[in-house]
């Protein structure tokens, strides 16, 4: 990052999410978007009303600064107070109640958005904050505690993930008994003076050899909370379960992301090909990247055991690493590491961790899955990077980004003519030409697409979404057999794998096999819980064509209620209302279609589907024309 990119300041951060946002979800995900929108646009609102700015609000997580301390903390009492009045005209099980966390640091702004410890340590703060409720760091606390009528209770010095010092953390007590009163400190200045006059007796065991002190003191920690199957949104698998979270960047530029990114991507690839495990999707742990969570609320939203979180620091030409597995259901850590190796060691630590991981969860490896998953790729570090840079950009799904991707990948195959997944990542580019509009020839970008999907196998046999990929060019050739034959191969080679699953339900779908990709795209759910809403769309194209209209209009209306614009969800819901004989509502929305495509025609749209029955395209031709679709 250069230097004149970015400046440091001094702000008040505010840090809020959501207490069991995915519980929520699963429950009711329709209701629990409606509310979450609802309430943040609330939040805003107070915040900007005390002079506040909201930086972001990925997800369910909510992320402002002040220049006030004092109106970062009135902003959020006055919120909770009347989030409070709101959640308690909503049944107990669907309140939304938002955690907070304050803290006063400095911090690097990068245009609009703010880095740096003084954010890390708000994230932190919030995570010792009740539902409801508000905690701040002392700090904050300095600041505001003769400025507020609020009371406050101290909760002492925790050690915090990846903050060399202890932070001093406070709840605020927002009951008017409360205000002007401090509890908690008195206590903790006593027992640390009795702590002091016992340091040479306690300097005398630890010379004298007591192990257990040492380490007591050496790693102090906090009443571990642990995870309850009763409250867990899924009935925990019969097989070893885990959520490996994003690794945290630790390195002082934030665009080094990838390079943690890569390395959570990599152990949950790895533990997707072995059919003893369970492990959730990238697309749904990616939804706590830059929040701090704790292994018990992952374990009850996810419905796993076990989990893995970890940290990547990069400095020059070294890489640290350290990474953690815990059982949620006991607390207890079951295994940490550090690696501080070369930066060209990426590819030996990720293997490392995996390794470790699957011996301490006594995982028993299946003929050939060791071979499947120790598959290195590439030795070329610079190839590496450059296909980790162009997955980025692919997820980004527009023109220019693809084509940035697309540059990537042929750079990386430049450097190492052998890496397979840089010619993955090319075919998809090629697709995705087609899919965008971006393509000159349509033709011919499938033809390129087949070409280094068919390289990619080549290379590297054991590339179960090489197959999945290359399934659905062969559904795009209405070679169905080979479709459903390489998507099965995907299957064979990574059982976990919510990516692989997804796409063997779409070849499924169109080749009139309703009720097995229903099967398939269950499973992908159970594996990615907070689902891409292609997963829900194509549910509800199976339901609807097995005669399931209400089941399917649910569906595509969770689809919609996140993205209102999607043109093939408006169509299918057009579909399912006519084929109901809901005909107001079916004609609202194909309303909505030609405003969102005036030149929709049923002839060009339908030649993108590639339906083998041709009952099955009929039904939908029909329905669209009985509401005046043409």
């Amino acid at each position: 990052m250069a230097t004149q990119d970015f400046k440091r300041k001094l702000a008040a951060i505010l840090s809020a999410d959501v207490k069991g946002y995915s519980r929520l979800m699963g429950e009711d995900e329709e209701a629990t978007v409606r509310t979450l929108t609802t309430y943040r646009e609330l939040i805003a609102t107070v915040i900007q009303k005390n002079r506040g700015r909201v930086v972001d609000s990925p997800g369910d997580n909510i992320l402002a600064e002040f220049s006030s301390v004092v109106d970062a903390v009135r902003s959020t009492v006055e919120a909770q107070e009347e989030l409070k009045n709101r959640n308690a005209k909503l049944p107990e099980n669907r309140r939304m109640e938002f955690r907070i966390g304050i803290n006063l640091g400095d911090v690097i702004q990068e245009g609009e958005r703010i880095y740096g410890d003084g954010v890390n340590v708000a994230a932190r703060v919030e995570n010792f904050a009740d539902p409801g409720g508000i905690c701040i760091s002392r700090s904050v606390y300095d600041q505001v505690k003769n400025k507020l009528t609020l009371g406050y209770e101290y909760l002492g010095e925790h050690r915090v993930k990846n903050i060399a010092e202890p932070v001093r953390i406070y709840r605020v007590l927002m009951e008017p008994e409360a205000a002007g009163k401090v509890f908690g400190e008195k206590s903790a200045e006593a027992k640390w003076r009795r702590r002091a006059t016992l340091t040479g007796v306690i300097l005398f065991i630890v010379v004298a050899g007591s192990l257990a002190i040492w380490e007591y003191y050496l790693h102090p920690s906090t009443p571990v909370e642990v995870a309850s199957e009763e409250r867990m949104t899924f009935p925990l698998p019969d097989k070893p379960s885990i959520a490996v979270l994003p690794f945290e960047n630790m390195s002082e530029d934030p665009h080094q992301d990838y390079l943690a990114d890569g390395i959570s991507e990599h152990i949950i690839t790895a533990f997707s090909k072995i059919s003893e495990m369970f492990v959730i999707a990238r697309n749904s742990t990616f939804t706590y990247k830059g929040k701090p969570v704790k292994a018990q609320q992952v374990s009850e939203e996810f419905g796993v055991r076990y989990v893995l979180e970890g940290s990547v620091q990069k400095s020059g030409g070294r890489l640290r690493v350290s990474a953690q597995l815990i059982d949620a259901i006991t607390g207890n850590l079951l295994w940490s590491e550090s690696y501080d190796r070369n930066l060209e060691d990426i590819f030996t630590i990720q293997a490392e961790i995996t390794m470790k991981v699957l011996g301490v969860l006594d995982v028993k490896l299946e003929y050939g899955e060791m071979a499947r998953m120790m598959v290195k790729g590439t030795n070329n570090l610079e190839a590496y990077i450059k296909v980790l840079h162009g997955i980025d950009h692919f997820r980004h799904s527009n023109k220019e980004a693809n084509a940035q991707a697309q540059q990537m990948g042929k750079e990386a195959i430049a450097l190492d003519p052998a890496y397979a997944e840089a010619y993955r990542l090319l075919a998809w580019t090629h697709l995705f030409d087609i899919h965008l509009g971006s393509s000159k020839s349509p033709e011919e970008s499938l033809a390129q697409a087949f070409e280094k999907s068919q390289k990619a196998i080549m290379l590297d046999d054991f590339d179960g979404p090489a197959h999945a990929l290359l399934g659905q060019l062969y559904l795009m050739k209405r070679q169905y057999a080979k479709a459903i034959a390489e998507g099965e191969q995907a299957i064979e080679l990574a059982p976990n794998s919510a990516q692989c699953l997804g796409y063997l339900s779409r070849v499924l779908h169109y080749a009139g096999k309703h009720e097995e990709s229903i099967a398939s795209l269950k499973k992908a759910l159970r594996l990615d819980p907070i689902p891409p809403k292609r997963f829900l769309l194509m549910l509800g194209m199976n339901y609807m064509h097995l005669g399931k209209y209400e089941e399917a209009i649910e569906e595509f209306k969770k689809v919609l209620h996140s993205n209102p614009h999607d043109l093939l969800t408006n169509i299918s819901l057009t579909a399912a209302y006519s084929l109901l004989g809901r005909e107001e509502e079916a004609r609202a929305a194909a309303a909505e279609v030609l405003k969102l495509n005036p030149e929709f025609s049923i002839k060009h749209i339908t030649k993108k589907w590639p339906y083998k029955n041709q009952s099955d395209l009929d039904l939908i031709v029909s329905a669209l024309r009985k509401v005046g679709l043409q």
